[in-house]
């Protein structure tokens, strides 16, 4: 249902508007931001009440959840009871606009999340948004100037979880203090074959409750199928997010988890150059196998390195004919003047390779010099929202960084060229066509940065 919004107040208006010109940002439940009590509950949308979203039950319980919004009112019942007397939406264009809120927790289809946190963001909203953040380059680009026009007033995260886990923080420590030496190179890879054909034929109708003309959103019109919705809560995304109207595969899925390990250690930007190959190109379904590679010019700590992506069945070479990258499943690989890290999200393994490879030029850190734990991931958002001053791990700037970087790789893929990248412009130098693709089209009545 519409919300009936307050009549315009011309005096309200212009002591907000005088309020932020001075740096200050008026909370839509009337709050300023980073004026909040540490002890004061948020009111929160949650935008996809479904799968995922069950996995926030149990801390979102702790804030007031005001709204509830999903396409398939089927969804209701159970979160309701968990979260009564909250007013139910299907459409989450209307959900932004309910009274008092200060936040929203997207877990939607991937195709809503780049549209669902721009407009949250214009309504000056804090956002939790489940991977990826964006399914397009231009997406991605978009959301990152957006949120950096409200940094330091409004707090961002994407639920790439696994970030807060002691061993990211172990990781860079190795890394920057010289485990492997120089840093040359790092690599993300992840095993998952889900093969497709293309989408999936008409077949009946959608259930009663399930508005699929909502479901599809921003994309292309295709025709209901049952079998895109029989995947159990919190993986039932492996049944549609192939499909590039909807998702972007692996690269999104896996993709965002593995190599945000490789991110958080390497202190990148923008690649100036990208290539990448795969299984043959299908129009409607991303590839399963694909590699895509990206140079990087040197930081104020590190040399150039090329950052890799493996996904499908596709993987680097391993540094020991006895290590089997395949049994890892989902790893990162960093390469550096005297040896090699593998990882996952839970363990590390140091491999000298250098000829004096005896480890004297290492020393690990003491306990009482190591970087601070994260804590809980989503309470790391929790307290940015009540203090916009404190910074999240995954905020909007980083990950769409990465997530930009991640969909260059498959433009090379499309097009089958290396890519020459100026990153402060954001367009791709050497290739109108690769240009063109950074670009997605949306249905008529759908803007990205409403």
């Amino acid at each position: 249902m519409e919300i009936q919004l307050p009549p315009f107040n011309r005096r309200s208006f212009l002591k907000q508007s005088s309020l932020a010109g001075a740096g200050l940002l008026i909370l839509p439940g009337g709050i300023m931001a980073g004026t909040r009590s540490p002890n004061d509950k948020l009111n929160i949308a949650l935008i996809g009440v479904w799968g995922r979203a069950q996995a926030h039950y149990g801390w979102l319980k702790e804030q007031n959840v005001v709204a509830l919004c999903d396409v398939n009112e089927a969804h209701f019942a159970h979160a309701l009871k968990e979260f009564p007397g909250a007013k139910t939406y299907i459409d989450w264009r209307k959900c932004l606009d309910h009274k008092g809120l200060d936040a929203v927790v997207i877990c939607t289809a991937d195709h809503h999340h780049a549209f669902i946190s721009n407009w949250a963001l214009n309504r000056d909203l804090h956002v939790y948004c489940e991977k990826p953040c964006a399914i397009g380059v231009e997406e991605a680009q978009v959301l990152r100037k957006n949120w950096l026009s409200k940094k330091g007033k409004l707090a961002s995260q994407v639920g790439t979880q696994m970030h807060a886990q002691e061993n990211y923080a172990r990781v860079k420590e190795m890394i920057r203090d010289g485990a492997i030496g120089d840093l040359q190179m790092a690599i993300g890879w992840g095993n998952r074959k889900i093969p497709r054909k293309g989408y999936l034929p008409a077949q009946g109708d959608p259930p009663s409750g399930l508005n699929w003309d909502l479901w599809l959103g921003p994309s292309a019109v295709h025709p209901y199928n049952p079998d895109y919705f029989s995947g159990n809560p919190g993986t039932n995304c492996l049944q549609w997010n192939m499909f590039w109207d909807w998702g972007v595969g692996q690269v999104g899925d896996m993709g965002s988890h593995l190599m945000d390990l490789v991110w958080s250690n390497i202190d990148a930007t923008s690649p100036t150059s990208i290539n990448a190959s795969g299984e043959p190109f299908n129009p409607e379904v991303t590839p399963v196998m694909l590699e895509s590679h990206f140079e990087h010019p040197a930081n104020d700590w590190r040399g150039p390195i090329r950052v890799s992506w493996y996904q499908g069945g596709a993987l680097p070479r391993s540094p020991r004919p006895f290590i089997n990258l395949d049994t890892i499943g989902h790893g990162a690989m960093f390469k550096g003047s005297q040896g090699f890290i593998i990882a996952d999200y839970n363990n590390r393994l140091l491999i000298p390779s250098a000829k004096d490879a005896d480890l004297s030029y290492y020393k690990p850190r003491a306990k009482k010099d190591q970087l601070p734990a994260i804590g809980h991931f989503q309470q790391n958002w929790i307290d940015a929202c009540k203090d916009p001053s404190k910074k999240t791990c995954c905020d909007f700037e980083y990950h769409s960084q990465l997530a930009e970087q991640m969909l260059l790789g498959l433009i090379a893929y499309r097009v089958g060229e290396t890519l020459e990248y100026d990153g402060a412009k954001g367009v791709i130098t050497n290739n109108e066509k690769a240009n063109a693709l950074m670009k997605r089209t949306y249905r008529e009545g759908w803007a990205l940065n409403g």
